[in-house]
């Protein structure tokens, strides 16, 4: 049985409620994920890494949990469409647009926690646990690197700095 891990369902969520066939007119007012219920989110589109078969909300939970991770909004993937204005009046998002290149590397970072959680991670007794966007984002654009406390004078990259900082104050 296949389980969705929550990178899946946050890579789902991408590829969200698109809006195709863009026909130019005068901006036209639409409903924004805060007006609309989990009921009424429309099917995705354009999914090209999340299962084909995800409902509208599943796609929004995905969304959400990527927001999160990487703490950035959805325009930092999704392209907005100044001819629709959404309820607060702001440019509407074209979820199913593929030019932007976060958008890209969305998806392959996506498909990259897919394959260590199926092919690593899947084959560990009782890991339990995914790897998802936040393993290495915790909240961060780009991947935050993992900092141990140290003892003083133990790691030679703070005694470098030290000397380095003790240096320039003479």
């Amino acid at each position: 049985m296949v389980q969705f891990s929550c990178m899946r369902i946050a890579a789902t969520t991408t590829a969200l409620v698109a809006l195709s066939g863009m026909v130019p007119r005068a901006p036209q007012l639409v409903q924004n994920a805060s007006t609309v219920g989990p009921e009424n989110y429309p099917a995705p589109n354009n999914l090209k890494v999340l299962p084909k078969d995800m409902t509208g909300a599943q796609v929004q939970e995905v969304m959400q949990q990527w927001k999160k991770a990487l703490n950035m909004d959805c325009n930092g993937c999704h392209k907005e469409n100044p001819k629709e204005l959404d309820a607060d009046g702001n440019p509407a998002l074209n979820f199913a647009d593929d030019s932007k290149p976060e958008k890209r590397t969305a998806r392959v970072m996506y498909t990259m926690t897919e394959d260590i959680n199926v092919r690593y991670i899947a084959t560990i007794d009782s890991s339990g646990v995914p790897v998802t966007c936040g393993t290495c984002h915790r909240g961060h654009i780009g991947p935050e690197p993992m900092l141990f406390p140290l003892e003083e004078n133990k790691n030679p990259i703070q005694n470098r700095t030290n000397a380095t900082q003790t240096t320039k104050q003479r």
